[in-house]
């Protein structure tokens, strides 16, 4: 059976980045990261747009330069519209559920409840495990 891929919302980063996840949480998010851990763009730009000390800073941009980004395709713009048209979605969590939604990818996010009802997406909330 193969493995399960698996895209990290921007709550998910950060709270992994600072350990702030349970320790079955980390474990499980050591196991993703383990591997080349794949993010939106949105993550990106989220992320690094905090105003962080330097010290945290460089933290996330080394996270940044190991992950797989995945920007914006006309695949993933067409889902978005789809998402915002059939549900009340933030347009940053409508284009990172169209970019799990497109690639096959289950989502890993604490706000699980951002994205339910969602046909299609998976959702793991890693301080539910």
């Amino acid at each position: 059976m193969e493995q399960p891929q698996y895209i990290i919302d921007t709550n998910a980063v950060i709270d992994y980045l600072g350990k702030k996840m349970p320790e079955t949480g980390m474990a499980f998010m050591n196991s993703v990261i383990d591997q080349v851990p794949n993010i939106s763009v949105v993550t990106k730009i989220e992320v690094l747009g905090f105003n962080a000390p330097e010290e945290h800073y460089q933290l996330l941009t080394n996270f940044m330069n190991d992950a797989n980004v995945i920007d914006l395709s006309n695949d993933i713009v067409e889902a978005c519209i789809n998402l915002r048209k059939n549900h009340k979605i933030k347009l940053p969590d409508a284009i990172i559920a169209a970019t799990a939604i497109v690639y096959d990818l289950t989502l890993i996010s604490r706000n699980s409840k951002d994205f339910k009802n969602i046909e299609g997406l998976m959702v793991i909330d890693p301080y539910a495990m």
